[in-house]
């Protein structure tokens, strides 16, 4: 019989505020809808964790067919996934996150978009390469129903909690200031870097045994 091991949705839902760190996009939301009223703004909160809910639940439910698709095996995608999440906490910790995650061509496609929930914000900026691929290997190493419930769950619950927390994000920014924002970006980044770790040395003991000896 199946049971929940809250541990893991925990740890995943850790994985995912560290991976997306709202935080950290906070000003860009800010910056993009400063031209917007509150309505519009709260708007936009609303369509961007609603696509970026959909992004990573479909990467949850399809991702490890994904990889049988490309005969990739999950150790494989575990460890390039960690050294994805790696080159983004570095990123994050030396503050050149919004680089990383988004290139002159994506950003220049995004100008004068109506529809920025969705580009820049929810991808690449939230649900990028590091959310997704860490989506993909907690799908992989719990494929039971009931964990696939469980992360899909999490993931609703984590896109709820940044909603609340982009409806309060003048306040806060304001409230912080760009000094706060970037101290809380490095922890995050120090965090992420510890999962992308994490992934890396779990899916190396598989692939070359030997060096768990």
């Amino acid at each position: 019989m199946e049971t929940l091991n809250f541990a893991i949705f925990l740890q995943f839902f850790l994985g995912l505020v560290a991976a997306v760190n709202p935080v950290g996009v906070m000003p860009v939301f800010v910056s993009l809808c400063s031209s917007m009223s509150v309505k519009e703004r709260n708007h936009t909160a609303y369509i961007a964790n609603l696509a970026v809910a959909v992004i990573l639940t479909i990467s949850l439910l399809a991702g490890q067919m994904l990889l049988d698709m490309f005969s990739i095996s999950l150790d494989s995608f575990r460890v390039a996934g960690g050294f994805l999440l790696l080159s983004i906490a570095f990123s994050m910790m030396s503050g050149k996150l919004g680089e990383d995650k988004q290139n002159k061509q994506e950003e220049s496609e995004s100008i004068g978009r109506e529809q920025i929930g969705v580009v820049p914000l929810a991808m690449p900026l939230m649900a990028g390469p590091g959310a997704i691929s860490s989506t993909i290997v907690y799908a992989a190493r719990y494929p039971q129903p009931l964990n696939l419930m469980g992360l899909a769950g999490t993931i609703l619950l984590f896109a709820f909690c940044v909603w609340l927390l982009f409806r309060a994000a003048p306040l806060i920014v304001r409230f912080l200031g760009q000094t706060g924002i970037n101290v809380i970006t490095r922890i995050m980044g120090l965090i992420l870097a510890a999962l992308g770790i994490e992934f890396i040395t779990t899916g190396l003991k598989v692939l070359l045994p030997g060096l768990g000896g």
